[in-house]
């Protein structure tokens, strides 16, 4: 017996080292940070607008000549009366350049279309920010409400705990019944059993915080800082976000885009000039040059340039209603999301009201109780009131605070900048300031000497 109760001190000393040993605390800038930096669907967004980037290096392209190196080989056998038979062998090498030299503007414009089309997804790289710093910030709030849930559910156990002890010490001297006893056991379990569903949420939660984030938290979860700060009403906010959302911005590109390229083939309609030159060897031993102009007007292309034209012109009118709809959207998110600030708050206020009187009704059930004036289940069911609304209170303010990041997120002012985060951005500008000249190089970063000194030879001739 001594020694079991030696052992038991050891733990609980060993416990209470632990348990001083302060951990780490995670913040809501930790959990932005950690999302923004480790998002792989992030990551995929920011390659797939490099992908857009090349389209105008593939356009840039276009301006230049092509070289190709060519070689032929050919044998071919001449019958005289089926008898008599000569074999003749032939072989070529070629050096061929190809340089368009006029096309009436239609690869510059498909250049500013690839640009234009950069630009749109450079603003649809923000939204899809701003969706991963929400989503952190909902999972943080959400993990953090499901904590403070526990910790209300084992302080209402420890109070049912003690309306038990109350019940048994008053049943003893016939002050109640055995009923009393069996409510009280009854709550107890019932308390218990959601105490047991409450810590399997944060579980739960730390699961989906884990997805969110990247990782789970370090320590315990702080109070959230004081948010930015808000337009000053919904119609101020509706009006910025028209201004700055990226959704809008983007859909303004895809507009500029469209009908950049709806020009460019409508210019396909136009003639072209064309350079071919042409250095060879053939076998027998014969060395030939050769410099000519090429000269071409569409005349008859069976209806595909006008059907592209058309093409063109419908995306572009579609784009336009497109960005009508975005623009509609975007002033119903506003709207709805500082209406659901609103909401939140109110039930703040009413909720704080309703902990009070709570409260207060539970001390007086309690004491009452003790005077012969109340039953067990007043004082249970008063306690249950006490629980319901501390735990609506702690769903009002978690709904308050992740509802005005909701409003950021709809006006287009959740991101790193605006939030003040101290991390490195991703650099929209880098990858494309590398490869829209369109280096030979495969990688963008470390063009090869033979490229830049082509590149350079080309920006001389204004070609890129």
């Amino acid at each position: 017996m001594i020694r079991r109760t030696i052992e038991r001190g050891a733990a609980a000393t060993a416990l209470a080292l632990l348990m001083s040993v302060p951990a780490m605390a995670e913040s809501l800038s930790d959990a932005f940070i950690q999302a923004y930096r480790s998002s792989p669907s992030l990551e995929q967004q920011r390659f797939l607008l490099r992908t857009t980037d090349e389209d105008v290096a593939i356009s840039v392209s276009a301006l230049r000549p092509t070289v190709n190196f060519e070689a032929t080989y050919s044998k071919a056998t001449a019958f005289e009366d089926f008898s008599n038979q000569t074999t003749t062998t032939n072989g070529a090498l070629s050096l061929v350049l190809d340089y368009t030299l006029a096309d009436g503007g239609q690869r510059h414009l498909r250049i500013g279309a690839a640009k234009e089309a950069v630009l749109a997804a450079r603003f649809r790289l923000v939204q899809f920010e701003q969706g991963v710093l929400l989503d952190a910030v909902t999972a943080y709030l959400d993990l953090r409400l499901a904590a403070r849930t526990v910790d209300v559910r084992e302080s209402n156990v420890g109070l049912i705990n003690q309306q038990l002890r109350a019940a048994q010490d008053r049943f003893e001297v016939g002050e109640v019944t055995r009923t009393d006893v069996a409510l009280a056991q009854s709550r107890l379990a019932a308390a218990q059993s959601a105490l047991a569903a409450a810590r399997g949420q944060v579980d739960v939660q730390r699961e989906l915080y884990r997805l969110a984030v990247g990782r789970l938290p370090t320590g315990p979860l702080q109070d959230p800082p004081s948010p930015p700060d808000l337009p000053p009403s919904v119609d101020r906010a509706q009006q910025l976000a028209l201004q700055i959302h990226p959704l809008i911005d983007a859909g303004q590109h895809d507009i500029s885009a469209f009908t950049l390229l709806a020009d460019a083939r409508a210019a396909d309609r136009l003639p072209t000039v064309s350079l071919r030159g042409q250095i060879s060897r053939t076998r027998p031993e014969t060395d030939t040059a050769s410099i000519g102009l090429t000269g071409r007007i569409p005349l008859y292309t069976g209806g595909r340039l006008p059907a592209l034209q058309r093409q063109a012109i419908a995306q572009t009118h579609a784009a336009r209603s497109g960005l009508g709809q975005t623009t509609r959207e975007i002033v119903e998110g506003v709207g709805r999301a500082w209406a659901l600030l609103e909401v939140s708050r109110a039930q703040i206020s009413a909720t704080r009201q309703g902990v009070r009187a709570a409260q207060l009704a539970f001390d007086g059930f309690r004491e009452e109780a003790l005077l012969g004036a109340r039953t067990t289940l007043d004082v249970l069911d008063a306690e249950q009131d006490l629980l319901n609304s501390r735990t609506d209170l702690l769903q009002a303010e978690s709904d308050a605070q992740l509802a005005v990041y909701g409003v950021l997120a709809s006006i287009g002012l959740l991101t790193t900048e605006h939030l003040g985060l101290s991390v490195q951005r991703y650099d929209v500008s880098a990858y494309y300031n590398a490869v829209s000249n369109a280096p030979q190089a495969i990688s963008p970063a470390e063009p090869s000497a033979q490229s830049n000194r082509l590149d350079s030879v080309m920006r001389r001739f204004g070609r890129n």
